[in-house]
């Protein structure tokens, strides 16, 4: 179980009262090309700033929309991918008769979701069967039991995360992952930096907590006194936490034990009370990621009240699920976690909220609707190939490599085959028979779409591992490489115009597509993803000597980014977006090898003034087209592996040559590195 529920819609749910925007259903996906002359600033130099060159017209032309922190060619696609998914959502809800089983339950989902005064008129009463089961406590005994079924029913990690996941050391076995968690902020350094912006936060969340238990019915001061309380406890698991940038190490999250080894880091929690009411008797094997944490949990069940617990329980039970209840409780949740943490002036409109909902917890029923009408054959034969030519331009590299050995290239190889490609959609539809949909029960839907996912999630526990399975829905604008199923991910909803263009010239489909294809392959070699072997099991495979290479090629790609500026003095934390700036220059390198042997043999043409190298630069450099909010920004320079677009687009053209050929660039010019790095 984890926090995915009210994560993932935290920025998607907004207050109630929202005017309804001037957008309507799309009966179809629009078209925006591949590469958008519109969309580029021919004033810049190229060889100067490329991003703006690449980039600046789609800037100007697209203000950040007011329910959104930022804006970019992927939130745009998503958002015209959602209004589709809308359209869909708003016939099979009108629908009484001749729908499917699950065409039933997302339409009858959909329309509870969107019935906004049945929602209303229920207040926060939902709320109430949670709140009853943490009053009912007598003694801490009775934690174990609560927490588990909060963790069920919720999908959130009060206290610490609970869940599974493949065993480290054997990825064909799935074993149970005890986390660290309990925190409602976004990342632990919210609440251990001392600068004055990160004090501001805290202070106005302290604040937002103090009104949801006013909502809850508390009076002022004794709200005040619980607000203060949360902080405190949440202040000291934050400090127990590794760091985002700590947790990227596999190896300081791998601490294989049985039941006795973890009730001896907490002695003062029954573990069989908490495993009989997730319904994992007899369970004895677990990882714990992180040990220190779950010594201090003890400490902190050990000198916390009762009433302390259930103030925090309390807490969490509401931020939780603040955003399915009536507004009073969905506006002051998106004022703060909006409003105030991400600068997000205005919520999401209703429509946007509920067919995100439907995406986040029956995703493989909506999915399965939007590829019947905007994914064909032919697109998925046409993206299968591009995949296999650049996994072939990654073969051929890693064969002339000068600076790795025979006996790690072998290893590489090894891995390298081995990588399953899923594209567009899983082979077999996920089953939601189980699941009850009721037209008129929205927060009930919510609870037992939850309950489904938990137990689902759990049941893996002491199994094989299914590696048929996704960890996207099919509609998603993402992508992803999964280091312990060894697979690489592209639904169908990325795979879509402007980011894969079949009305388009090859050029700019390989720098776009192509790009994010060996984006996703080059995570199995980079910083993390090299530690796990081809069958997806955290093992040593290089030799020490090309170990050091590697890192030293790596650092090479952390000083550079080191260097650049995000917003006011802040700079990238290149060593939590390493993984991610190593995966965006290989992947460029292969997907410009890849569209050279492609046409190899042919003579691609102009087209609009620009030759086929530069139109995929151009190609590659669109999809990264962005703007974000100040708040949006620092909040990212806390939480996100990535760096902003601007550095993903000119931190890779000034490390390649080809591209100082393509442009006619000159030494010493900003596109232009004079120590450029290269790992793959």
């Amino acid at each position: 179980m984890s926090a995915r529920t009210h994560l993932l819609l935290l920025a998607l749910l907004g207050a109630a009262s929202a005017a309804f925007p001037a957008e309507t259903p799309l009966a179809s996906l629009p078209y925006t090309p591949g590469l958008d002359l519109g969309a580029m600033d021919k004033s810049a130099d190229p060889c100067v700033d490329f991003y703006r060159f690449a980039c600046g017209g789609w800037i100007a032309n697209n203000p950040i929309p007011q329910d959104e922190s930022r804006w970019s060619v992927y939130g745009k696609l998503a958002r015209e991918n959602q209004r589709f998914l809308w359209g869909i959502l708003d016939g099979l809800a009108k629908r009484t008769s001749g729908r499917s089983a699950a065409q039933q339950k997302i339409g009858d989902y959909f329309a509870a979701c969107v019935d906004e005064a049945a929602v209303e008129k229920s207040g926060g009463r939902p709320l109430k069967s949670h709140l009853d089961r943490i009053f009912r406590m007598k003694s801490k005994r009775d934690l174990p039991a609560v927490l588990a079924a909060l963790h069920l029913l919720t999908g959130t990690d009060l206290f610490f995360g609970f869940g599974s996941r493949p065993d480290f050391a054997d990825s064909t076995q799935v074993i149970a992952f005890a986390s660290a968690g309990g925190l409602a902020l976004p990342d632990r350094d919210f609440y251990t930096k001392e600068d004055d912006r990160s004090k501001e936060i805290r202070a106005r969340y302290v604040a937002h907590v103090e009104r949801m238990f006013e909502l809850l019915g508390d009076a002022p001061d004794a709200a005040k006194r619980e607000a203060g309380k949360v902080m405190e406890i949440e202040t000291t698991l934050a400090r127990a936490s590794l760091t985002r940038t700590e947790r990227r190490d596999p190896y300081k999250l791998f601490h294989k034990m049985d039941a006795m080894d973890l009730k001896a880091l907490t002695p003062g929690f029954d573990w069989g009370d908490y495993l009989k009411t997730a319904g994992l008797s007899r369970l004895n094997t677990f990882n714990v990621t992180e040990p220190e944490f779950y010594k201090e949990l003890e400490r902190q069940w050990q000198t916390l009240t009762l009433d302390d617990i259930k103030t925090y329980l309390r807490w969490h039970a509401v931020h939780a699920t603040a955003p399915f209840l009536s507004s009073a409780f969905v506006n002051e949740d998106f004022d703060f976690f909006g409003r105030t943490l991400w600068g997000t002036p205005e919520p999401k409109p209703r429509w946007k909220r509920c067919v995100a909902l439907v995406d986040a917890q029956l995703g493989e029923a909506l999915g399965e609707e939007f590829v019947s009408r905007a994914f064909s054959p032919e697109l998925k034969r046409k993206t299968l190939h591009m995949t296999r030519q650049i996994e072939q331009a990654m073969r051929d590299d890693l064969n002339q490599l000068e600076w790795m050995s025979t006996a790690t290239k072998q290893k590489a190889l090894e891995k390298l085959d081995a990588i399953v490609n899923k594209i567009g959609y899983p082979d077999k539809w996920r089953d939601y028979s189980s699941v009850e949909i009721r037209r008129d029960d929205f927060f009930g839907n919510v609870e037992r779409a939850n309950l489904f996912e938990s137990r689902r999630q759990l049941a893996k526990i002491g199994k094989p591992l299914d590696r048929s399975e996704w960890g996207m829905t099919p509609p998603t604008v993402n992508a992803y490489y999964s280091a312990q199923m060894n697979d690489i991910n592209f639904p169908a909803g990325i795979l879509q115009p402007p980011l894969y263009d079949p009305r388009m010239d090859d050029a700019p489909n390989y720098g776009n597509t192509g790009g994010t294809i060996g984006h996703e392959l080059t995570h199995g070699f980079d910083d993390e993803g090299r530690q796990f072997d081809a069958r997806g099991n955290l093992k040593d495979w290089w030799t020490e000597k090309d170990a050091k290479e590697f890192n030293a090629r790596a650092q090479c790609i952390v000083d550079q980014y080191a260097q650049y500026t995000i917003v006011d003095e802040i700079r990238i934390n290149s060593r939590l977006t390493e993984g991610e700036d190593i995966a965006d220059l290989g992947g460029l390198v292969l997907a410009w090898l890849a569209w050279k042997a492609e046409t190899t043999g042919a003579r691609p043409e102009s087209r609009d003034g620009f030759t086929p190298e530069q139109r995929f630069f151009v190609g590659y450099a669109q999809w990264a087209c962005e703007s974000n909010r100040p708040e949006d920004l620092r909040a990212r320079a806390l939480t996100d592996a990535h760096s902003p677009g601007k550095y993903r687009v000119n931190g890779l053209v000034a490390n390649m040559p080809e591209f100082e050929r393509a442009f006619s660039c000159k030494a010493g010019q900003p596109m232009v590195r004079e120590n450029r790095c290269r790992v793959w």
